[in-house]
């Protein structure tokens, strides 16, 4: 009989260790295929590995918990790491196979590991239901609404609903609307956590689009994925990891 394998999905580097060197102690069957240190590398992950657990943290960046979820819904079992309560809560008694609170204690993890081993003979749950909840008891996040951009010697106003996407340039992000480009002094790793990421999707490492934005998505030779825009002229390069989210099309 095989060994169970996982995956460990935490932001948090200290906790992350602390998390692995917890399980290897008290599951020392279980193999660790990879650690994601955001939702990017959790989704690859879970592509590359398709292990039967993951061990998810809700609150990461980029692409949080939650979406990782959806790709995880009823392909691996899933142990919630999160420290809100509400979020616990509401995984346990929906489905999910256990959550583990932060900072959590050798006690809970062993109770956590109990209940996934047992889970393991039956089918991954499925998670849509669980996680509306999750979202919908969550209180609304403040997104970013407008930029200050420098142009010369002015510095010019720009709605976020005026702009079409976010290139990164190195510690620096370029703004593009229908007619200007823009440079601003953040980095955009840092200002994807500003964003509504119902609206801006990450669809490249150092690329954000508004969703509005797009006129059309091309799908060329061995799969590849272009984004055509309304209002600019060139397209944009979906790398693979985030072409999960044009599935559907």
């Amino acid at each position: 009989m095989r060994s169970p394998t996982s995956v460990i999905a935490e932001d948090e580097p200290l906790l992350r260790g602390e998390l692995r060197e917890s399980l290897s102690r008290l599951w020392p069957e279980l193999s660790i295929l990879a650690e994601a240190e955001d939702g990017i590398q959790a989704i690859r992950a879970l592509q590359v590995h398709q292990p039967d657990i993951l061990f998810l943290d809700i609150e990461m960046p980029g692409i949080n918990g939650l979406e990782v979820a959806r790709v995880a819904s009823g392909k691996s079992h899933v142990v919630f790491v999160t420290a809100y309560n509400e979020h616990a809560v509401a995984a346990f008694e929906q489905g999910a196979v256990d959550y583990v609170m932060k900072p959590f204690t050798t006690a809970r993890l062993a109770t956590a590991i109990g209940r996934v081993r047992e889970r393991l003979a039956t089918r991954p749950a499925h998670l849509d239901g669980l996680i509306d909840t999750i979202v919908n008891q969550t209180p609304a996040k403040k997104y970013l609404h407008w930029l200050n951009v420098s142009q010369g010697q002015n510095v010019r106003l720009i709605t976020i609903d005026e702009v079409c996407y976010f290139q990164a340039d190195n510690k620096y992000t370029m703004v593009m609307t229908g007619d200007s480009t823009s440079l601003i002094k953040k980095a955009i790793k840092d200002l994807i956590d500003e964003l509504d990421p119902e609206v801006f999707w990450q669809i490249h490492r150092g690329t954000v689009v508004n969703a509005s934005a797009i006129a059309a998505i091309h799908r060329g030779l061995r799969g590849r994925l272009d984004v055509r825009l309304k209002t600019r002229k060139e397209t944009l390069t979906v790398s693979a990891p985030y072409a999960f989210r044009f599935r559907q099309m």
